[in-house]
Parts: structure tokens; sequence; C-alpha cells
């Protein structure tokens, strides 16, 4: 930059005298002027209202006979990946219903099992659409899905049966799989199979039993909680209503009849996706999309409730 004017005049030229302070000065110049370039470039001062300090950082001092000009290193970027297992640590078991090899075994899920308030059959075949896909072959897929998105955010994930038993487990040792892991959660999974034009999905929650083997009292209200987040997510993210047929529209139905939830231990629901047996639920029901999303409702619910 040029300046002239009344304050200014310029000085006459003067023979050029070079001492060693002059040396000095000039040999400092490119380092100062590569410090002022490399403050440039990394921002200055923080057009964000701060100080800019942060985003240099100068190393210690250099050694002896090491170079003289500080070392510069950019701040950590802030879009450094978050933590990504918010579930390391808790144990979630998923209990697909019933078993796609149980009506070859009609003897062995026949048998009664001690539920805590009566006694009860093994298992069952569980229901299907009209068209033969069955409850079991649903169940099993969509808790697959699950165990995928759950292990994905860090959970350990057990499912009580994966196809690779030829029937059952009865309805007692289900329940034994999830208290036995310390489950933090357990969901079953099902589809009813009611009449038709009874549409639309709802969770099962447990009701306080004192009674010979089961005592839910202490997880009530655990249960409830797991209940309604479950139900909350999975309509949300399916976009399926509440049942039309149970629970008052709330799409939450509470049972002691059940020996998967008398005789667990741990927080523990069921969830009814649909009905079989409706041909519109039918339709969503056998959709490999729609279970997708099954599987995300019911898996953000539970999510959610480990997370408080």
């Amino acid at each position: 930059m040029s300046y002239a004017g009344p304050d200014f005049e310029p000085s006459r030229p003067r023979r050029s005298r070079r001492g060693p302070l002059t040396v000095a000065v000039v040999a400092l110049v490119p380092g100062a002027l590569l410090g002022w370039l490399v403050y440039e470039a990394v921002g200055g001062p923080g057009d964000g209202g701060g100080s800019g300090r942060a985003a240099v950082r100068t190393s210690a001092p250099a050694a002896p006979g090491a170079s003289g000009s500080p070392t510069v290193s950019a701040a950590p970027s802030s879009s450094a990946p978050a933590a990504t297992a918010p579930l390391k640590g808790k144990v979630v078991v998923i209990d697909p219903g019933h078993n796609p090899g149980n009506f070859r075994h009609p003897t062995e899920i026949g048998r009664q099992v001690d539920i805590g308030t009566n006694k009860k059959e093994c298992d069952t075949t569980g229901t299907s659409t009209n068209a033969g896909y069955t409850e079991a072959d649903y169940t099993l897929d969509v808790a697959r899905r699950m165990r995928k998105l759950l292990q994905a955010q860090g959970a350990t994930v057990k499912l009580t049966q994966d196809g690779d038993r030829p029937w059952g487990p009865c309805v007692d040792e289900r329940a034994r799989i999830g208290n036995d892991a310390h489950a933090d959660a357990v969901v079953s999974v099902h589809a009813d199979g009611s009449a038709a034009g009874n549409r639309g999905f709802h969770v099962i929650l447990p009701d306080s039993v004192h009674q010979g083997a089961a005592d839910t009292r202490p997880i009530v209200g655990p249960s409830r909680d797991l209940g309604e987040r479950v139900a909350g997510s999975f309509g949300r993210v399916t976009g399926s209503a509440p049942s039309n047929y149970v629970g008052g529209g709330t799409g939450l139905v509470t049972r002691k009849d059940l020996g998967g939830l008398n005789l667990s231990t741990v927080p523990k629901v069921f969830i009814e996706c649909g009905n079989m047996r409706d041909s519109k639920d039918a339709a969503l029901l056998t959709d490999g999309a729609w279970r997708q999303k099954a599987a995300q409702g019911i898996s953000e619910g539970i999510v959610s409730f480990l997370r408080g």
C-alpha cells in the first residue's frame, strides 16, 4: 500500500548499512510471514464469536538444533463419529412365537406345563393367512431382522429359537430363557388370528400375578413402560393403527393367562403385529418391506426403553 499527503514526506535515500541487528531481523521475516500465513489458513479469529484460539495449537518449544518454526495442528474435527454402541452391555431376548415345525409334533407341543395360575399346553402351531403364510414364519423373520438392528446398537441379542430346533420351546422354557439371560428386555413377537374385519396391532402386558411359580409383581411396572414404548414406535414406524377389536383403541391389553408372561422375572411383553385373517392386514404381514418396518418399530421401542 502507498500513501502520499501533507503529513507524509518520503525520506531521502540512504546508503544501505547492514549491521548484525539488520541481518537478524531479515532472517526472522520469512518465519514470521510463514506463521501469519498458517494463521490465516486455519481461519484466524473465529467467525462465530469465539476467539478462534482453539483452532490452533502450537507444540512445545523446539529442541536445540531443530527448526525454530512452531508446529501447528488443526483441532479435532467436530464431525467425528459419535458412540456407535449405545446398548453395549444390554441383553435383549426376542421370542419368535411358535415354531414352523410345531405342526409335525402335536404330541410334544400338546403336553401340559405349569404357567403359575394353571396348566396349559406347551405351545401351539399358531395361525396363518388364508393363503397359508404361517405366523411362525412371520415371527421368525421379524425376530431375525430385529436381532440385526439391535446388535448394530451394541446389544447382546438372544432368540428363544432360531429355526434350529424341530419344535417348541414350550412357553415355560421361553420364559426361562429370558430369565436365565438376565435380560434387560424381552419381546415375544406374534400375529393374531381373529375374524376378518378385525385389524391393527396390540401389545400384551403382564397382569399382577402371585400364584404358584408365578410372581409378576416386580415386573408389572417396567413391562408397562416397555410395552407403551413398543406400541408407540410400532405405530409410528409402520403406520398401523392400534387394534379395533381389543384394548379400547389404546393398543395395550393386560392378561394373566399367558405362561410366557406369568413366569417371567424380567420386563417382558408380547406384540400381536396384526390380524393374519384379515385380508388388509395379511397384505402387510406378507410384505417384506413392511416386516422390516415392523422390526424397526419394535426395536426402536426397545431402544427407547433401555435408554430411559
